[in-house]
């Protein structure tokens, strides 16, 4: 599955997420992809959660000076191949990484995660307009779901023509191609369907079986992660799309069955 590193040392990637007590999603799903797909994992907490298969309890922000302690810390000295960016909860969080990311020379993976599988709303409109604004015109791929899709855009997604239209005004807005994921669309029980989108219009589309589940906890923490390693083992964009679908693929196929809620994937269980 993962192309041969260009040489013996894995690339370098940089999570800036927060902590999911319950080990499926955030900070935790994106340690165990970076490394399954062979890379060296880095973390900066932006915030700590209470949270399991049911819901997210409580949530604790990292004040903004650790966490931009904690990017400076990695940066500094060990350095990054490429960044992955999930949950920040406020403004202040999103301007503090966007000062402390002005440095880094590495493509920008950016989840905009706002409203956890459970429902749990993770972040607040101000820092949308400030993700949007500070975050999103330097990402290499933004990855946002339909419903922040629609939320980022203020635009329908209720068909591939409006999800293409809001794909493309959100890249074209933000100069950085947009990868709108399908998961939530059940127009089609069969398959599901996610469109890479550019500035210039240009698209790919992508698609797989729907594997009918609950465990889809950390789906998008997971995908962000993979493109984004795979983007610092040198992959072009389109071909770590596909290979980032398919670790996600494998890893709700291979999904422990954890919690009564929405249950953790698999990912120790997918091998290349």
């Amino acid at each position: 599955m993962l192309p041969p590193a260009d040489n013996a040392r894995p690339p370098r990637i940089l999570a800036i997420a927060g902590s999911d007590s319950s080990g499926g999603a955030g900070i935790q799903a994106d340690i165990k992809t970076i490394t399954m797909l062979g890379g060296y994992a880095m973390t900066a907490i932006t915030a700590i959660t209470a949270q399991n298969t049911t819901g997210v309890s409580a949530i604790h922000p990292v004040p903004g000076s650790m966490i931009a302690e904690q990017i400076a810390a990695c940066v500094d000295d060990v350095g990054a191949d490429a960044v992955k960016i999930g949950m920040l909860a406020d403004e202040a969080t999103v301007a503090v990484v966007a000062e402390a990311l002005q440095a880094v020379d590495a493509p920008i993976v950016v989840d905009p995660v706002m409203v956890a599988t459970s429902g749990a709303v993770l972040t607040d409109d101000a820092a949308m307009r400030a993700l949007t604004a500070q975050l999103l015109p330097r990402a290499a791929l933004v990855t946002p779901n339909l419903p922040e899709l629609a939320r980022l855009t203020g635009l329908p997604t209720d068909t591939t023509e409006q999800i293409h239209a809001a794909a493309h005004h959100l890249a074209e807005r933000c100069d950085a191609p947009v990868l709108a994921k399908g998961g939530h669309d059940a127009r089609d029980p069969l398959r599901v369907h996610d469109y890479l989108v550019w500035p210039d219009g240009a698209f790919h589309s992508f698609d797989h079986a729907r594997i009918d589940t609950t465990s889809t906890h950390g789906t998008g923490c997971t995908l962000s992660s993979a493109i984004a390693t795979l983007l610092g083992h040198g992959q072009a964009l389109p071909h770590a799309v596909r290979l980032g679908r398919e670790f996600v693929r494998r890893a709700i196929a291979a999904a422990p069955g954890y919690g009564v809620g929405h249950g953790p994937l698999g990912h120790q269980a997918v091998r290349g």
